[in-house]
């Protein structure tokens, strides 16, 4: 049966490319996905799956119960799109101003509601239940993952699995690690009160912008210096904002940059590193800080025994002849949150473009279409090996 399956996505090539483009056309930002949330609900109503809607916002959980016995396993695909204007010149390209998708979450769609509709075929013979997930959210924090597990989305699931398209990698290519694969995604901002006054006159000023630059050099070297180099982190400075004219120096300047971290016991010490730098600076210019510190997504930590369906086994997925397990990825996806609740795994379908080497996030992202039904397959494959494994 799962041979069928697979060739029926094949099949289905057109129509994963056709939904995708539509998507594409009509992108949505995360917590505004009402007419996205809206097409698939149109399918699965089409298709007389069962659903529930408004699950932790937008959300939506499909269930398809299998003929056979077996375990219940959750598939989930994304479907919100980046503040972007986009610059690729194609059919397709995005019709709302400022907004497209820049991270192939048309694509993730694309290909579970091919899943949900090829899985129709094969139902009498497929065990346990098929539950699809298709979250809103993912881009921006607190996300969507968290409040879909809240409104019991997994309620009932044995496990859970996801792709993400990889517009890096090569065509077809599938990625996974044992353990941590993408890394927590925190945000700070750090403001310095000081006392303003004339450029000309530093010596009657606490001067903020001296603080900040100071802060700059000594909070970027708590990775370096600070934390055991065996342990991957990041902490980087994205913004800086303070005074309006050439010749002032302001009360106030603020900071703003992310975190990275595989393991939470790093990003407690780097809290903590950050307070003694901090402290440090402040009282030295006899001035003050407020740190603002947003812990967001955890880290996606595979399970191991899922993990290997895609590193060990996933070359048996017709069209895949390359499977590696890589480094970890410094970006966040809340996808992790699953992944603390459930056995599972989330790994990448490359999908790269030959000669359009564009990174996500970047408005002349997009990826080889041809990846869909290979991302297709390898979430039935992942169903496929948990149900064997767990087979009485």
């Amino acid at each position: 049966m799962w041979e069928q399956f697979y060739e029926k996505l094949d099949q289905m090539y057109d129509q994963m490319v056709e939904d995708r483009r539509y998507l594409h056309q009509h992108p949505e930002l995360s917590f505004e996905e009402k007419e996205t949330a809206q097409f698939i609900k149109n399918r699965y109503d089409q298709l007389g799956i069962p659903y529930q809607d408004n699950i932790g916002g937008y959300g939506l959980v499909a269930t398809l119960k299998g003929g056979k016995p077996g375990k219940t396993v959750a598939l989930r695909a994304d479907f919100d799109a980046l503040p972007i204007h986009e610059e690729n010149n194609v059919p397709y390209k995005s019709t709302v101003d400022g907004v497209m998708h820049a991270c192939g979450h048309d694509g993730h769609t694309a290909s579970l509601l091919a899943v949900a509709e090829a899985a129709l075929e094969f139902q009498d013979e497929i065990p346990g239940t098929l539950v699809f997930l298709h979250q809103p959210a993912e881009e921006f924090a607190p996300g969507g993952a968290k409040p879909m597990i809240d409104d019991g989305a997994l309620e009932g699931v044995d496990a859970v699995f996801g792709t993400h398209l990889w517009a890096t990698s090569k065509l077809n290519k599938i990625e996974a690690t044992y353990g941590a694969f993408m890394a927590g995604a925190d945000r700070f901002t750090v403001t310095f009160q000081g006392k303003g006054g004339h450029g000309a006159m530093p010596h009657q000023t606490k001067d903020p912008v001296a603080m900040a630059g100071q802060a700059i050099v000594e909070l970027q070297q708590i990775v370096s210096r600070r934390i055991n180099p065996l342990q991957p982190a990041v902490l980087s400075i994205g913004k800086i904002e303070g005074g309006n004219a050439f010749n002032v120096i302001p009360d106030t300047t603020s900071l703003t940059g992310t975190v990275r971290i595989l393991d939470k016991a790093v990003q407690d010490e780097i809290i903590q590193e950050m307070h003694n730098i901090l402290d440090g600076i402040a009282t030295s210019f006899g001035a003050s800080y407020e740190l603002d510190y947003v812990k967001g997504y955890p880290p996606v930590v595979n399970h191991e025994r899922e993990a290997s369906y895609y590193i060990d086994d996933a070359t048996d997925i017709p069209g895949v002849n390359e499977s590696e397990a890589v480094d970890p990825v410094m970006g966040g996806e809340d996808f992790a949150y699953y992944l603390e609740e459930r056995p599972g795994a989330f790994f990448f379908t490359g999908a790269n473009i030959e000669g359009h080497d564009y990174p996500h996030h970047h408005p002349k992202f997009d990826f080889d279409e041809r990846a869909l039904p290979t991302a297709a397959k390898a979430l039935v494959h992942g169903v496929k090996r948990y149900q064997e494994d767990h087979s009485s």
